[in-house]
């Protein structure tokens, strides 16, 4: 893996963007390092925080490799490990929510985990599906005392999905927490419509993600979705524009998200939006690049279909300050998926 220097430039056969279509954070990112490359296993969406101990603790998804990529819905669990710092080998690895089978809402996967501390409790927000089928993924919170547990798993799903017809009565996904300036907690959650995604006539394609919100006295819940949901719908754009893996986080008076692009630029870029009250978004710009921008690897297998591309974004933030970003990406030393992570420049003053 060999880093490149520099933006693109004539000639270099990246692709080329207006400078007022890249952000001021896609410009403050360096890259170190892939981490989390398991033999045997395939490791998706990275969720770190710092612990009481300075250690960087980070909870991901794995499965086994044998499964291929597919197998993030019928058989994916969430880890935990820690380091010293976010570019080190990652150690302690251990297995904290694996599916339950029978009839729990998270039988044949625990997924995309997100953690978040509130009041000195730590959230471990993610999605479980019940049959290994997308339609039902819905979106559960364990807790715990400690980065390092132990962790208090629920009965029920903490968001369902809505009721047949609605924009989002396919599921409830990816979730993003913020605690907003209100005091309140908002829930941020991608969804689509089932007739979209049974229908649609692209089968790569299935659908069109939107993202809605919803509120809380307590990040528990129980939560109550917005009146005004889908928040951001990208598809009244046409050619089937669309966004995912959404991540909120404050800053300068300011909300920004972070996510997939799937369309606006292309998609293999990452975006991020602002706004001032959570529920009005501005136009994205660019976040990062593909993975070819930053490093040098080599030519993608044939069962690797998103190789090239980072997804998943999750921050690190030390002080109210992200200090890192931690992206997943296909690839890497068994040819599966690890994380990847980028050091985050402090913004200039």
């Amino acid at each position: 893996m060999v880093p490149i220097v520099g933006w693109p430039a004539e000639g270099s056969g990246r692709k080329k963007f207006r400078r007022s279509d890249v952000s001021g954070f896609a410009r403050r990112l360096k890259p170190l390092n892939r981490i989390l490359e398991l033999e045997g296993y395939y490791v998706w969406g990275t969720s770190p925080i710092y612990g009481p101990d300075g250690r960087i603790h980070v909870y991901f998804s794995r499965w086994e490799a044998r499964k291929g990529m597919g197998g993030w819905i019928n058989g994916s669990e969430i880890a935990h490990a820690v380091a010293d710092r976010p570019g080190d080998p990652y150690r302690d690895i251990q297995t904290i929510l694996a599916p339950r089978g029978g009839e729990w809402f998270d039988a044949t996967t625990c997924h995309n985990p997100h953690i978040q501390c509130v009041d000195g409790t730590y959230y471990l927000f993610y999605i479980g599906s019940s049959n290994g089928r997308t339609h039902t993924k819905r979106i559960g919170v364990a807790t715990a005392p400690s980065p390092d547990g132990p962790w208090t798993r629920p009965d029920r799903p903490l968001l369902e999905a809505g009721s047949e017809g609605a924009w989002d009565d396919h599921c409830t996904s990816n979730p993003a927490y913020l605690r907003h300036p209100d005091g309140r907690s908002w829930l941020y959650y991608k969804s689509w419509n089932s007739y979209e995604y049974d229908h649609y006539t692209d089968p790569a394609i299935r659908g069109n993600r939107k993202y809605g919100v919803a509120f809380a006295h307590h990040p528990a819940g129980p939560y109550a979705k917005y009146s005004g949901n889908p928040i951001i719908d990208y598809s009244g754009l046409g050619h089937n524009r669309q966004l995912e893996d959404g991540y909120l986080f404050r800053g300068n008076g300011r909300i920004y998200m972070l996510a997939r692009d799937m369309g606006r630029f292309g998609h293999e870029e990452g975006i991020i939006l602002e706004s001032e009250d959570g529920l009005h978004w501005s136009d994205p710009q660019i976040a990062w690049f593909g993975v070819s921008h930053y490093v040098k690897e080599p030519p993608g297998p044939s069962h690797l279909k998103k190789y090239g591309r980072f997804e998943r974004p999750q921050l690190l933030i030390r002080d109210g300050e992200p200090t890192h970003l931690f992206l997943a990406s296909q690839g890497g030393k068994y040819m599966t998926s690890s994380a990847f992570v980028f050091e985050i420049s402090p913004m200039r003053k």
